[in-house]
């Protein structure tokens, strides 16, 4: 019997890996409101703001992202020992308990298969990338592994990545990690539409290893400028914001 053809509309799009200018330990210029009206124009239905060493609480975003049908999930991305960790479905006093690998194992242990953690861009090594052997000495604190937006044929640090995914059978994730707005949209998972869209079930799908990768490569001008930006337009953005002034 021939393969059942999927529809796109069977198929819902997600990007776990976002930050806006409500992160304090960041400099951004575009605000939360701004991330739901473009995931909307880009058919994403499954967010989450994952900001640096603390839980995205605003209600007010919540709200909107339900009213728009946008799953938005509480995140964060927290740095234990120089290495980041992202972890979705987060309450806040749990985030903010976590010093050590040791600490992300007794909160999985605790809340089973309601959490979800990965691991962001291992093995780029600018920023928190946890590397290959703590990667590996930590493997059973992460749920998938991170395939990173910023790759292009010649220049693609995912590579080792993939080959920890396969030896440990964990699932990769696509994300954006968008630290500029137009960044986001051309980078995500996908999975099929579970019959309720609940953190729970996106889970399921994603350790199922059924989600689908949408990382196309950067063009040589996307990666100037990421440069850029990682290198001048951000940390000027940082001094402004230390010194009071408005990051936009």
């Amino acid at each position: 019997m021939p393969a059942r053809t999927e529809r796109a509309s069977e198929w819902i799009k997600l990007d776990l890996h976002i930050h806006t200018l409500d992160d304090t330990k960041d400099a951004l210029d575009y605000s939360a409101h701004q991330l739901l009206e473009r995931a909307k124009a880009c058919g994403i239905e499954v967010l989450a703001i994952t900001l640096h060493d603390s839980v995205f609480q605003r209600e007010d975003v919540f709200a909107d992202a339900a009213s728009m049908g946008i799953l938005l999930i509480s995140a964060a991305e927290m740095r234990l020992h120089g290495a980041d960790i992202v972890l979705l479905n987060v309450r806040p006093e749990e985030a903010e308990s976590l010093r050590t690998f040791d600490d992300v194992r007794r909160l999985r242990a605790t809340r089973g298969n309601s959490i979800f953690t990965f691991a962001p861009h291992p093995f780029y090594f600018i920023g928190g990338s946890i590397g290959g052997k703590r990667l590996v000495k930590n493997i059973d604190c992460f749920d998938a592994i991170e395939i990173c937006h910023f790759h292009n044929g010649w220049f693609d640090r995912n590579r080792p990545a993939r080959q920890v995914a396969t030896r440990y059978v964990k699932p990769l994730l696509a994300t954006s990690d968008a630290h500029q707005l137009s960044a986001f949209g051309s980078h995500y998972t996908s999975i099929p539409r579970p019959t309720e869209l609940t953190p729970e079930n996106v889970f399921a799908q994603l350790r199922n290893g059924r989600g689908r990768l949408t990382s196309p490569p950067c063009s040589v001008a996307d990666l100037l400028s990421t440069l850029n930006f990682i290198f001048v337009r951000h940390p000027r953005q940082q001094r402004r914001r230390r010194n009071g002034f408005s990051c936009s």
